[in-house]
Order: structure tokens, then C-alpha cells, then sequence
């Protein structure tokens, strides 16, 4: 028997193994610099003001719908978002003992993270392009 959890088909787009690493990474970096926020509440209130870079959510979250309002607002506000498998792995990289089901990795220009986010929001668009085109030729 594996270790590896089912992760939920509606846990779309879920980064791969070395996107996930680089997430975290980068996750881990934003909370050094304060530019960060925890928990499904936070990345919420973080989107409403507009002030987010971009969302990471827990595909192992149980029940998943609590925070499927997230992309949904995401998408709304233009911000590009992505799973990771493990709820565990994202509250280490976010500094805190506790599992983080979602968090938010928040704008400040005079950040020295920038370039960094912005690659990897470019890798997110691909992710989110492909599911469109997959999408497209599906219907």
C-alpha cells in the first residue's frame, strides 16, 4: 500500500513535482518577507483588496469545497492560482507548525521577490492555458 493520498479531480491545475518544490520555495521566501498570508480566510480578504500575486491551495484539503470559492474569485480578479499536493508541506513552507490549506503571496513593489513571482506566474498561465485548450477541443 502507498503512502500517496487520492488527490480530488476538482484540485485542477495540481503542479507537478518540481513546480511544487519551487512554489514552496517561493511561498517560504514570501513569509521572510512578510508577504505573506495564511489560510483560506486570508487569501480571500487578500483578493477581495486586491493585493495578491497569486493563490496556493492544498488538494488534500478535506472537504475540498471549502475553498473552492477561491478560484472561482481568482479567476474573477485575474490572479492566477494552482494546487499543491500536501496541506502539510504548504504550512511548513509558510513557517508554521499547522497544516495551511491556501495561502496568498501578497504584492509590494519594492519587493526583492518580483522577478521571481513573475516567473513563476507565467509558469501558472501555461498551466491555466492548457486547461483552456483542453476545455476548447472538449466540447
Amino acid at each position: 500500500m502507498g503512502t500517496e493520498v487520492a488527490v480530488n479531480p476538482k484540485a485542477y491545475p495540481l503542479a507537478d513535482a518540481q513546480l511544487t518544490i519551487t512554489i514552496m520555495d517561493l511561498v517560504q521566501q514570501a513569509a521572510n518577507y512578510k508577504q505573506l498570508k495564511k489560510g483560506a480566510n486570508e487569501a480571500t480578504k487578500t483578493l477581495n483588496r486586491g493585493i495578491s500575486e497569486f493563490i496556493v491551495m492544498a488538494a488534500d484539503t478535506e472537504p475540498l469545497e471549502i475553498l473552492l470559492h477561491l478560484p472561482l474569485l481568482a479567476e474573477d480578479k485575474n490572479v492566477p492560482y494552482v494546487f499543491v499536493p500536501s496541506k502539510q508541506a504548504l504550512g511548513r513552507a509558510c513557517g508554521v507548525t499547522r497544516p495551511v490549506i491556501a495561502c496568498s503571496v501578497t504584492s509590494n513593489e519594492a519587493s526583492q521577490l518580483k522577478s521571481q513571482i513573475q516567473q513563476l506566474k507565467a509558469c501558472f498561465s501555461g498551466l491555466l492555458w492548457n486547461v483552456r485548450i483542453v476545455l476548447m477541443h472538449a466540447i
